[in-house]
C-alpha cells in the first residue's frame, strides 16, 4: 500500500514537472515500443482473415486433423463423396456412371491436397501469427509497464534519500548519514537493482523480438 502510494505520489510530481522523469530504455529500444503495437494489429488482423480463410472445419485442434480424413464439412469432401455414390447408383458400366467415378476421385484428390494447405498455412503461417499477436507482444508489453512502476520505484526512493538530505541541513555534495538515512540509501540501491534486473530481460526480449 506505502509502494502504491509513493508511486501515485512520484508519478503525479512527474506530470506536473516538480520531479524528473528517468527514461532506463534506449532510443532504438523506444522505437521497438512504438512498433508493437502495429505488429499486433497487423498479426491480429492478418491471423482472422486467414483463419476465415480456411474451408475446412474450424475449431479443431490442428493434431486432431488428418489428410486421410478431412472434415465432412470440406465442400470439395461432400462434393466427391457425392459424385461417388452418384456411380455406384448408376453402375460403373456407364458412361454417366464412370465420369462421375472419375470426377468424384479427382475431387477427392484435391480435397487432401486443400486439407494438406490448409494444414500447413494454419502450422506455418497462423498459429505463428497468433503467438505474435496473443503471446509475445502482450507479454513483452506487460513486462514494459512493470518497468515502468519500477522506475517510478527507484525515481521516488531517489527523492525522498536525498530529501532526507535537504531536511538534514546538508549541501547537495554531502550524503546523509545515519539509521533512517541507511536505510533510505538501501530502498534506492534495492529498486535501483530491480529496475536493472527487469530492463535487461526487456531489451532482450525487445532485441529478440526485431531479430525476428
Amino acid at each position: 500500500m506505502k509502494k502504491q502510494f509513493n508511486r501515485m505520489r512520484q508519478l503525479a510530481n512527474q506530470t506536473v514537472g516538480r520531479a524528473e522523469k528517468t527514461e532506463v530504455l534506449s532510443d532504438d529500444l523506444l522505437q521497438v515500443e512504438k512498433r508493437l503495437e502495429l505488429v499486433k494489429q497487423v498479426s491480429h488482423s492478418a491471423h482472422k482473415k486467414l483463419t476465415a480463410c480456411l474451408q475446412g472445419q474450424q475449431g479443431v485442434d490442428v493434431d486432431k486433423k488428418s489428410v486421410r480424413s478431412p472434415s465432412k464439412k470440406l465442400p470439395l469432401t461432400t462434393l466427391a463423396q457425392c459424385l461417388v455414390e452418384g456411380a455406384v447408383v448408376l453402375g460403373d458400366e456407364t458412361l454417366l456412371g464412370k465420369m462421375l467415378k472419375l470426377c468424384g476421385e479427382t475431387q477427392d484428390k484435391l480435397a487432401q491436397e486443400l486439407i494438406l494447405f490448409e494444414l500447413t498455412t494454419e502450422k506455418d503461417v497462423i498459429e505463428p501469427l497468433s503467438d505474435l499477436a496473443e503471446v509475445e507482444i502482450p507479454n513483452i508489453q506487460k513486462q514494459r509497464k512493470h518497468l515502468a512502476k519500477l522506475v517510478l520505484d527507484m525515481d521516488s526512493a531517489r527523492t525522498r534519500f536525498y530529501q532526507s538530505s535537504k531536511s538534514s541541513g546538508m549541501s547537495s555534495t554531502l550524503q546523509p548519514t545515519g539509521a533512517k538515512a541507511d536505510h533510505l540509501r538501501e530502498e534506492m540501491e534495492e529498486a535501483a537493482n530491480r529496475m536493472e534486473i527487469c530492463r535487461d530481460q526487456l531489451s532482450a526480449d525487445m532485441y529478440s523480438f526485431v531479430a525476428k
